[in-house]
Protein backbone atom coordinates (compact mmCIF):
# COMPACT_ATOMS: atom_id res chain seq x y z
CA UNK A 1 0.00 0.00 0.00
CA UNK A 2 1.38 3.40 -1.02
CA UNK A 3 2.44 5.56 1.94
CA UNK A 4 1.42 9.19 1.78
CA UNK A 5 2.44 12.25 3.77
CA UNK A 6 -0.91 13.63 4.83
CA UNK A 7 -1.98 17.10 5.91
CA UNK A 8 -5.47 18.14 7.02
CA UNK A 9 -6.91 21.56 7.71
CA UNK A 10 -9.11 23.00 10.43
CA UNK A 11 -10.58 26.47 10.48
CA UNK A 12 -13.64 28.63 10.86
CA UNK A 13 -16.80 29.01 8.87
CA UNK A 14 -17.50 32.57 7.63
CA UNK A 15 -19.00 33.76 10.91
CA UNK A 16 -15.83 32.93 12.82
CA UNK A 17 -13.57 35.23 10.78
CA UNK A 18 -12.52 38.55 12.37
CA UNK A 19 -13.49 40.36 9.14
CA UNK A 20 -16.35 40.11 6.66
CA UNK A 21 -15.59 36.79 4.95
CA UNK A 22 -17.87 37.64 2.03
CA UNK A 23 -15.76 40.70 1.19
CA UNK A 24 -13.18 38.80 -0.83
CA UNK A 25 -11.49 42.04 -1.95
CA UNK A 26 -10.54 43.28 1.52
CA UNK A 27 -6.84 43.22 2.38
CA UNK A 28 -7.30 40.82 5.30
CA UNK A 29 -8.90 38.19 3.08
CA UNK A 30 -6.26 38.53 0.38
CA UNK A 31 -3.44 38.10 2.90
CA UNK A 32 -5.19 35.10 4.46
CA UNK A 33 -5.46 33.36 1.08
CA UNK A 34 -1.89 34.27 0.13
CA UNK A 35 -0.70 32.71 3.38
CA UNK A 36 -2.72 29.54 2.78
CA UNK A 37 -1.43 29.10 -0.77
CA UNK A 38 2.15 29.82 0.29
CA UNK A 39 2.04 27.27 3.13
CA UNK A 40 0.42 24.67 0.90
CA UNK A 41 3.00 25.08 -1.85
CA UNK A 42 5.80 24.70 0.71
CA UNK A 43 4.23 21.52 2.07
CA UNK A 44 4.10 20.08 -1.46
CA UNK A 45 7.44 21.24 -2.88
CA UNK A 46 9.69 21.35 0.18
CA UNK A 47 8.21 18.94 2.72
CA UNK A 48 6.91 16.19 0.43
CA UNK A 49 3.24 16.21 1.43
CA UNK A 50 1.06 14.67 -1.24
CA UNK A 51 -2.30 13.91 0.41
CA UNK A 52 -4.62 16.59 1.75
CA UNK A 53 -7.90 16.35 3.66
CA UNK A 54 -10.62 18.99 3.85
CA UNK A 55 -13.89 18.83 5.77
CA UNK A 56 -15.79 20.55 2.97
CA UNK A 57 -17.54 23.19 5.10
CA UNK A 58 -17.98 26.77 3.91
CA UNK A 59 -15.01 28.94 4.89
CA UNK A 60 -11.50 27.62 5.54
CA UNK A 61 -12.37 24.06 4.43
CA UNK A 62 -13.63 25.21 1.03
CA UNK A 63 -10.72 27.63 0.51
CA UNK A 64 -8.25 24.86 1.36
CA UNK A 65 -9.91 22.36 -0.98
CA UNK A 66 -9.86 24.89 -3.83
CA UNK A 67 -6.19 25.63 -3.13
CA UNK A 68 -5.32 21.92 -3.28
CA UNK A 69 -7.20 21.57 -6.57
CA UNK A 70 -5.31 24.59 -7.92
CA UNK A 71 -1.96 23.02 -7.06
CA UNK A 72 -3.09 19.65 -8.40
CA UNK A 73 -2.94 21.21 -11.87
CA UNK A 74 0.75 21.99 -11.23
CA UNK A 75 1.57 18.85 -9.24
CA UNK A 76 -0.74 16.09 -10.55
CA UNK A 77 0.54 13.51 -8.06
CA UNK A 78 -1.11 15.19 -5.06
CA UNK A 79 -4.50 14.00 -3.84
CA UNK A 80 -7.52 15.63 -2.22
CA UNK A 81 -9.85 13.83 0.15
CA UNK A 82 -13.05 15.50 1.31
CA UNK A 83 -14.22 14.14 4.66
CA UNK A 84 -17.97 14.78 4.73
CA UNK A 85 -19.58 14.76 8.19
CA UNK A 86 -22.99 13.73 6.83
CA UNK A 87 -24.61 13.27 3.43
CA UNK A 88 -26.78 16.38 3.68
CA UNK A 89 -24.04 18.76 4.86
CA UNK A 90 -25.09 21.37 2.29
CA UNK A 91 -28.84 21.08 2.94
CA UNK A 92 -29.31 24.66 4.17
CA UNK A 93 -26.63 26.34 2.06
CA UNK A 94 -27.40 28.88 -0.64
CA UNK A 95 -27.26 27.82 -4.28
CA UNK A 96 -23.83 29.31 -4.97
CA UNK A 97 -22.22 27.54 -2.00
CA UNK A 98 -23.98 24.28 -2.92
CA UNK A 99 -22.67 24.50 -6.49
CA UNK A 100 -19.11 25.17 -5.30
CA UNK A 101 -19.32 22.27 -2.83
CA UNK A 102 -20.59 19.83 -5.45
CA UNK A 103 -17.83 20.89 -7.83
CA UNK A 104 -15.22 20.21 -5.13
CA UNK A 105 -16.72 16.77 -4.42
CA UNK A 106 -16.67 15.99 -8.14
CA UNK A 107 -13.00 17.03 -8.43
CA UNK A 108 -11.78 15.30 -5.26
CA UNK A 109 -9.87 12.01 -5.50
CA UNK A 110 -11.70 10.54 -2.52
CA UNK A 111 -14.94 11.49 -0.76
CA UNK A 112 -15.47 9.91 2.66
CA UNK A 113 -18.91 10.23 4.28
CA UNK A 114 -18.70 9.75 8.05
CA UNK A 115 -22.43 9.65 8.89
CA UNK A 116 -25.52 8.84 6.88
CA UNK A 117 -27.44 11.80 8.35
CA UNK A 118 -26.78 14.70 10.69
CA UNK A 119 -26.15 13.92 14.36
CA UNK A 120 -24.93 16.02 17.27
CA UNK A 121 -21.51 14.45 16.99
CA UNK A 122 -20.97 14.03 13.25
CA UNK A 123 -18.87 17.22 12.94
CA UNK A 124 -16.62 16.15 15.81
CA UNK A 125 -16.36 12.65 14.33
CA UNK A 126 -15.31 14.18 10.99
CA UNK A 127 -12.70 16.43 12.64
CA UNK A 128 -11.17 13.59 14.62
CA UNK A 129 -11.13 11.34 11.55
CA UNK A 130 -9.10 13.95 9.63
CA UNK A 131 -6.60 14.39 12.46
CA UNK A 132 -6.24 10.65 13.06
CA UNK A 133 -5.41 10.10 9.38
CA UNK A 134 -2.89 12.98 9.14
CA UNK A 135 0.77 13.57 9.88
CA UNK A 136 0.40 17.34 10.04
CA UNK A 137 -2.31 19.99 10.20
CA UNK A 138 -2.84 23.61 9.27
CA UNK A 139 -5.07 25.43 11.77
CA UNK A 140 -6.59 28.78 10.79
CA UNK A 141 -7.91 30.13 14.07
CA UNK A 142 -9.48 33.35 15.31
CA UNK A 143 -7.69 33.78 18.65
CA UNK A 144 -10.68 35.68 20.05
CA UNK A 145 -12.77 32.48 19.89
CA UNK A 146 -12.13 30.02 22.69
CA UNK A 147 -14.85 27.55 21.70
CA UNK A 148 -16.34 25.76 18.71
CA UNK A 149 -15.16 23.10 16.26
CA UNK A 150 -11.85 24.71 15.28
CA UNK A 151 -10.82 25.29 18.89
CA UNK A 152 -11.75 21.75 19.96
CA UNK A 153 -9.92 20.28 16.94
CA UNK A 154 -6.76 22.20 17.84
CA UNK A 155 -7.01 20.83 21.39
CA UNK A 156 -7.46 17.30 19.96
CA UNK A 157 -4.35 17.78 17.78
CA UNK A 158 -2.39 18.87 20.84
CA UNK A 159 -3.58 15.87 22.87
CA UNK A 160 -2.38 13.63 20.03
CA UNK A 161 1.03 15.41 20.08
CA UNK A 162 0.77 15.88 16.33
CA UNK A 163 2.74 18.59 14.56
CA UNK A 164 0.68 21.51 13.27
CA UNK A 165 1.04 25.12 12.20
CA UNK A 166 -1.24 27.68 13.80
CA UNK A 167 -2.25 30.68 11.70
CA UNK A 168 -4.02 33.29 13.82
CA UNK A 169 -6.58 35.04 11.64
CA UNK A 170 -6.70 38.13 13.84
CA UNK A 171 -3.07 38.84 12.88
CA UNK A 172 -4.30 39.81 9.40
CA UNK A 173 -6.52 42.59 10.77
CA UNK A 174 -5.66 46.29 10.80
CA UNK A 175 -6.26 46.41 14.55
CA UNK A 176 -3.56 43.82 15.17
CA UNK A 177 -1.12 45.53 12.81
CA UNK A 178 -1.64 48.85 14.61
CA UNK A 179 -1.01 47.15 17.94
CA UNK A 180 2.19 45.55 16.62
CA UNK A 181 3.34 48.91 15.29
CA UNK A 182 2.64 50.55 18.66
CA UNK A 183 4.56 47.81 20.47
CA UNK A 184 7.51 48.10 18.06
CA UNK A 185 7.69 51.86 18.55
CA UNK A 186 7.47 51.42 22.30
CA UNK A 187 10.29 48.85 22.39
CA UNK A 188 12.49 50.98 20.14
CA UNK A 189 12.53 53.82 22.67
CA UNK A 190 15.27 53.58 25.26
CA UNK A 191 13.41 55.72 27.75
CA UNK A 192 9.68 55.99 27.01
CA UNK A 193 7.81 58.87 28.56
CA UNK A 194 5.14 58.22 31.24
CA UNK A 195 2.49 59.18 28.69
CA UNK A 196 3.81 56.59 26.22
CA UNK A 197 3.86 53.91 28.91
CA UNK A 198 0.25 54.77 29.86
CA UNK A 199 -0.89 54.63 26.24
CA UNK A 200 0.82 51.30 25.70
CA UNK A 201 -0.59 49.74 28.88
CA UNK A 202 -4.10 50.97 28.05
CA UNK A 203 -3.89 49.29 24.67
CA UNK A 204 -2.65 46.03 26.22
CA UNK A 205 -5.41 46.06 28.84
CA UNK A 206 -8.08 46.67 26.19
CA UNK A 207 -6.85 43.72 24.12
CA UNK A 208 -6.73 41.45 27.17
CA UNK A 209 -10.24 42.56 28.20
CA UNK A 210 -11.59 41.69 24.74
CA UNK A 211 -9.76 38.35 24.58
CA UNK A 212 -12.21 35.53 24.30
CA UNK A 213 -15.07 37.73 23.10
CA UNK A 214 -16.57 37.08 19.70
Amino acid sequence: MEKHKTCCVTGHRPGGFPWDYNNKNCQEHKEYLQTMYSLLEKLITKDGYDYFISGGAIGVDTDFAEAVLYFKKLYPHIMLEVAVPCENQDLKWNNADKAKYQEILKSADIVTVLSKSYTRFCMQKRNQYMVDKSDFALAFWNANTQKGGTYSTIKYIERKHMDYELICLDEFTEEHKKFESLMDRFLERRQPTPEQVDAFMTEVQERLKNKGKK
